[in-house]
């Protein structure tokens, strides 16, 4: 009998009933105070169906002639267009087909440029050995706008099911390693620094199988060490999928908005998820029950990321969750944590429902020095912002914001706050792409292939969305997954790379040209803290306002980002001061910034060094 899930009662206020009935992906069942338990409701309710002037859905139009071109798709001149991402059939039959993978940027190869992994799905023939393996992809920057393909000389094709990657120097050896979550067992690349690399998880120890999704490195305990957290999805068996009415699955189960889909989430058995210690020695120790983050209740989980989200210098853990409530742990600083997503406010909406939550963007898009986070979301629904409140709290603002009604025909993934016009403000970057190839075929509004959409920051507390320019790379029509978020070509300015389901990939470079100035520090830690600094925070004090970047590894929707921070300073010339919370406890403060618009190496206790 399959065991039911995360369903939400309809009372005076809302209250949560974590075991109860069912809905599918993105869907939710709500039950009136004193009625028998319902299923197959969205957890926003049906819109109706928004069209442009041209009478296309929202989702794969709104295209504006003559609006200023913010990123251009350069993906075949770069030459990304050689990779093509499989996942299972293009039916999607089964839920393991649907989310897609993820990417990251990493300067594998130490040449101070930025470098692309794509992630590749998998097919059941390919699992049982009876079709060639989907590969996956790292690609040199070859510092002319152009990469080459080195995967067979890298060694990291991966050649299983791949959903999560996340990049962090875990030895502190000073190269960066990759962890790949798969379907079935995980890799840990080591970085050889030799431009290959050597998969260590068996005797690391992290292999986990089973279903895994989006990793996060962090130092949680002090130790000076990077940890490993690694959410699960859902028990999947490619033998006996769930389908329709069979092995006890509700017929609710597998409906949406009245077709016949795949089955689940809901309903489904989940994950747990897993803590992986790192002992020092090139292995790691499963930590999760210990640490109170194991999800005993088998929610699913899909994005993660560790931050120190109440600033008292422990990095905590978020987990977005599908179709259930997020999670918030709060580092207890003794090597475990406290989980309170509904009493901080991060695990619903405003209006009190759990979310089909994608991918998590971390940022201080207020300037308040606090840092807040926005969360991608199922169609019909919207995606959140929160604002941190501080002491651990938070308040869901996104209708506030001028967030909530323009993402409700979308379904989104991977996020992130970026900086685009350099104004000295974070945006925000979504990927959509829906799970359900048959929405192409309703007149709901919405498609299987979405264009991205673009945020941009007004003041401080309102965004209003950039035109998608009519053949730019806003106007891209795609089935987008991951996506990270990093300067590639060392212009100072963010580019974006999305990992397109049963695609090609896209990558955006940005070209926005307004003369506003711009200043990125690559951080390096020092003996007592992790060598790459992840988990520091920095802030840039310049005309009269002060910037927060923290350094983190994963989140977006199984996906890594560039780890140098990039700080935005519009027309502003001088930097007052830099100052850095690293995560061994030492603050310092740099005074004297030998100028803007360029990359600064900081080694932690001897500031700015190098040309």
């Amino acid at each position: 009998m399959i065991k039911l899930r995360c369903l939400r009662i309809q009372s005076a206020r809302l209250v949560l009933l974590f075991f109860g009935a069912t809905a599918v992906w993105g869907q939710q069942a709500t039950i009136p105070q004193g009625q028998a338990p319902t299923a197959g409701e969205a957890t926003g309710p049906a819109h109706a169906a928004v069209k442009d002037a041209q009478h296309r859905p929202i989702t794969a139009g709104g295209f504006v002639d003559n609006a200023p071109v913010v990123f251009a798709d350069i993906t075949r001149s770069a030459g990304l267009e050689k990779f093509h991402h499989v996942s299972g059939t293009p039916e999607k039959t089964t839920i393991i087909e649907a989310p897609g993978s993820g990417v990251a940027l990493l300067d594998y190869d130490n040449d101070g440029w930025l470098d692309i992994y794509l992630l590749n799905g998998s097919t059941v023939p390919a699992l049982k050995g009876q079709a060639p393996a989907p590969r996956a992809m790292l690609l040199h920057n070859n510092h002319d706008g152009t990469f080459t393909d080195v995967t067979d000389k890298a060694g990291v094709a991966n050649e299983r099911w791949g959903f999560g990657v996340a990049v962090a120097d875990y030895d502190n050896d000073g190269w960066p390693d990759i962890y790949v979550a798969n379907y079935g067992k995980n890799r840990l690349y080591h970085n050889n620094h030799d431009g290959t690399f050597t998969d260590v998880a068996e005797k690391a120890g992290v292999t986990v199988g089973g279903w895994s999704t989006g990793p996060t490195w962090g130092d949680y305990d002090h130790d000076g060490l990077l940890d490993l957290f690694v959410p699960g999805y859902v028990k999947f068996d490619v033998d006996h999928p769930p389908h329709e009415g069979k092995d006890g699955a509700p017929i609710t189960l597998c409906h949406f908005r009245d077709l016949v889909v795949f089955c689940g989430p809901r309903g489904l058995p989940g994950e747990p998820d897993h803590l992986f210690h790192n002992n020092g020695d090139g292995t790691f120790t499963d930590v999760s029950v210990k640490a109170g983050v194991s999800d005993p209740r088998g929610l699913y989980g899909f994005a993660s990321v560790f931050v120190d989200m109440d600033d008292d210098g422990w990095v905590d853990l978020l987990v977005a969750n599908d179709s259930c409530p997020n999670y918030l742990y709060r580092n207890r600083r003794d090597g475990t944590f406290e989980e309170i997503g509904v009493a901080s406010g991060f695990a619903l909406s405003d209006d009190g429902r759990e979310q089909a939550s994608m991918g998590i963007a971390v940022g201080d898009y207020n300037r308040d020095g606090k840092v807040d986070f926005y969360v991608s979301s199922f169609s019909d629904d919207y995606n959140a912002l929160y604002k941190n409140e501080g002491g651990g709290n938070f308040s869901e603002v996104a209708y506030r914001a001028g967030l909530g009604y323009p993402t409700i025909p979308f379904l989104a993934w991977g996020t992130g706050f970026l900086d685009f016009d350099n104004d000295g403000l974070l945006d925000i970057f979504v990927a959509n792409g829906h799970v359900y190839p048959t929405v192409d075929q309703q007149d709901w509004g919405t498609t299987w292939a979405q264009r991205p959409q673009l945020f941009r920051n007004l003041n401080g507390s309102k965004f209003e969305e950039v035109p998608p320019a009519t053949g730019s790379g806003l106007a891209d029509v795609i089935p987008g997954r991951g996506a990270a978020f990093g300067d590639l070509f060392n212009d100072g300015h963010i580019d974006v790379v999305i990992n397109n389901i049963d695609s090609t990939p896209t990558l955006l470079r940005n070209v926005v040209k307004n003369g506003n100035h711009w200043i990125t520090l690559k951080l390096t830690g020092g003996p007592k803290g992790p060598r790459d600094a992840i988990g520091s925070k920095v802030f840039v004090s310049a005309g009269g306002a002060r910037q927060r970047v923290d350094i983190f590894s994963g989140g977006s929707y199984g996906s890594s980002s560039d780890l140098r921070a990039h700080f935005g300073l519009g027309a502003v010339t001088v930097i007052d001061n830099i100052e850095i919370d690293w995560p061994s406890g030492t603050k310092e403060r740099i005074s004297r910034v030998p100028g803007i618009d360029r990359i600064l190496n900081v080694e932690e206790g001897k500031g700015i060094v190098g040309p």
